[in-house]
């Protein structure tokens, strides 16, 4: 293939010619091609690296959110090891590994025989709910919070669980049974318009309709329901108003 050039003008008017081969002019439309597709290419990955780019600074920022959150955790982590060995000196101190002296356990007596060093279940001392509710001291860890609704209308006892838990005065079961909130919980009518509640028990050992007297095991402490470790909750009420449980009960 030959190509002519002509000059334009009215000076040299000479022309000039160019001559390439079809085969070379096929290998230059093929190194265009070429050139065009490499170019394509690089325009493609220039790109996506400017979008991977542009996801740098949010990603910085999300690993510095999760390194912070990281941090966190280690520092709940340690709080989290710190309450444990915490809870494992509490068990040491009310004695939870060591095992129940049966000897201390009070139930009623049997038909025929007569209750030694227990008031009766009739007397005006008996009735009145005044005992402390366990067979140990434990340790309050809430007090009562007056009647004000949605506030705390008992005493939380910290003990372990299993531990034996008493009637703190003689009187009727009215009920006996199970609450999202109290999880096991036994409920005493006293005379005087008095009754006591016992709450997150583990076991029940009465039933309503039973009569029990003051200081007769009713249940074994436990964690069930809204609790977030063993422990004994009790209330006192007089005449349908939840009053201190401590202005009757002396704690050991």
């Amino acid at each position: 293939m030959t190509f002519i050039v002509v000059p334009d003008g009215e000076g040299d008017l000479g022309t000039k010619s160019f001559e390439i081969s079809y085969r070379r002019l096929r290998l230059a439309g093929f190194i265009l091609l070429g050139a065009l597709i490499l170019w394509a290419g690089m325009a493609i990955s220039w790109g996506y690296v400017a979008s991977q780019a542009a996801r740098v600074p949010g990603m910085s920022r999300q690993i510095t959110r999760l390194e912070e959150e990281n941090e966190r955790v280690g520092q709940l982590a340690q709080a989290l090891s710190r309450l444990e060995a915490q809870y494992e000196q509490v068990r040491t101190m009310l004695g939870a590994d060591r095992p129940q002296d049966t000897a201390s356990i009070w139930l009623p007596p049997a038909v025929g025989d007569s209750p030694v060093d227990q008031p009766s279940a009739d007397s005006s001392a008996a009735s009145v709910p005044n005992a402390w509710p366990l067979s140990q001291r434990g340790f309050v860890t809430r007090e009562h919070l007056g009647r004000i609704p949605g506030q705390h209308p008992g005493i939380d006892i910290a003990v372990a669980e299993g531990s034996y838990v008493r009637a703190a005065g003689s009187g009727v079961v009215v009920q006996a049974a199970e609450d999202p909130v109290y999880g096991k919980f036994v409920r005493i009518r006293h005379a005087g318009g008095y009754e006591s509640l016992y709450g997150h028990a583990s076991e029940l050992f009465v039933a309503e309709g039973d009569t029990v007297q003051q200081r007769e095991v009713i249940a074994l402490s436990g964690n069930t329901g809204t609790s977030t470790a063993p422990h004994l909750h009790f209330e006192i009420w007089r005449n349908g108003e939840a009053i201190d449980p401590r202005e009757l009960v002396t704690s050991p």
